[in-house]
């Protein structure tokens, strides 16, 4: 008889079933970890979890077995030394930047067109607490080298793609120059993901992904992902020690879910994306396309040196010719099998306007400066039967006349 067979029915009740044996098996898939907090039989094992000095978990805010299993894949993939998971792209972003010595006092170089809730941290958070941010066109490697020059910087900050005007940035250039000013570089890897390019090894130091995007790729789970060295790992754990900003179990299982058809489904997402700017980029309400892919990109050789002439990315963005925001909504109303949500990456075809949701923090002074215009869209596009994708666009496009 067990010590819990002498205890009463709501004892029992509260008890039974926890304190299963150990197995001598491993599941094939990895399972979901909802506990907090964690029990050894030994309390100096527990006591060297605290100290670091024995592996284990003792508390989620510490880590997680599913939520390592999520970080020791996110790793191998951008081919890193270790990697950390967070609530969600932003938290990653943020907890990112400290990790470097984003502090009061200090500097960060970043690109003018990076996401919107990206340039509100910095413009609006980290200025309010004492770090100052320059924007600059990281196509332009004299700016961004005059910049770091200047200021010398912390960080530097980019986006492989940017979103939304889909720029290419030169990683090992600006590796390069961020590394000859004792700057760190940042590289937010989201709109390419380790299938086009992993920026480890053209020089950065830190990559950051929104795993809600691409990794997860099914719009079911937020998400945030740092890969980085051994090294900064550490003070990247630190600083997610005390944030608080932890990435949940259930959550971390369905990014990881994601990860295993990434390459699948980034192949479709590209095939398609391609087949959709070209179409774009004929049609008479259209302006202008913005898509690596396409010969009119300026840094279409760029790209395919960087993603070596194989796919440019699943994001395609374009002017709606004279319009604004009544005829680009009136364009979204009219789809009937893309859907117009505020994320990207998802399986499905998503169309997403900068100007009232990405890039909402941003003024509208602030919008033109960076060439964000009140006719631009951004696509996000699917996995489903590109024909079936345009066919929708076309309609669409014909009923916001």
């Amino acid at each position: 008889m067990n010590d819990l067979e002498m205890c009463r029915l709501a004892t029992r009740a509260v008890h039974a079933g926890t304190r299963t044996p150990r197995p001598d098996f491993t599941p094939a898939v990895v399972p979901i970890h909802p506990s907090v907090t964690y029990l050894y039989d030994q309390m100096e094992n527990l006591d060297g979890v605290f100290a670091g000095t024995h592996p284990g978990y003792v508390y989620s805010r510490y880590g997680n077995p599913t939520v390592t299993a999520l970080e020791e894949a996110a790793a191998i993939l951008e081919g890193g030394e270790a990697a950390l998971a967070f609530a969600s792209g932003m938290a990653a972003v943020h907890a990112a930047l400290l990790a470097v010595g984003a502090r009061a006092g200090s500097t960060v170089v970043a690109a003018q067109d990076v996401y919107g809730a990206t340039y509100a941290l910095l413009d609006k958070l980290l200025r309010s607490q004492g770090v100052e941010t320059r924007f600059v066109d990281v196509t332009d490697l004299q700016a961004v080298e005059a910049a770091c020059a200047e200021l010398q910087p912390a960080a530097l900050l980019v986006e492989t793609i940017s979103n939304p005007l889909l720029k290419v940035a030169d990683l090992a250039a600006l590796a390069q120059a961020a590394h000859h000013h004792g700057a760190a570089f940042l590289v937010d890897n989201t709109f390419a993901t380790p299938c086009l390019v992993q920026p480890l090894a053209l020089g950065a130091d830190v990559v950051i992904h929104s795993a809600t995007k691409y990794l997860g790729g099914h719009g079911d789970a937020l998400g945030g992902v740092v890969v980085t060295s051994a090294a900064l790992h550490k003070e990247l754990f630190e600083v997610l020690k005390v944030t608080g900003g932890n990435l949940g179990p259930q959550e971390a299982w369905l990014v990881l879910r994601g990860v295993k058809t990434l390459p699948l489904r980034m192949r479709q997402h590209c095939k398609n994306a391609l087949a959709v700017a070209w179409w774009l980029e004929e049609h008479p309400q259209v302006r202008r396309v913005y898509y690596p892919g396409l010969a009119s990109h300026p840094q279409h050789a760029l790209a395919g040196r960087l993603f070596q002439g194989q796919d440019y990315g699943g994001v395609v963005s374009f002017d709606l010719a004279e319009a604004g925001q009544e005829r680009v909504f009136r364009l979204f109303e009219s789809l009937r099998l893309c859907l117009p949500a505020t994320t990207l990456g998802d399986v499905c075809t998503l169309a997403l306007y900068p100007a009232h949701a990405s890039h909402r923090a941003l003024s509208a002074e602030e919008r033109a400066r960076i060439g964000i215009g009140d006719g631009l869209v951004r696509l996000s596009v699917g996995i489903e039967v590109v024909e079936d994708i345009i066919g929708d666009l076309a309609q669409a496009l014909d009923a916001c006349l």
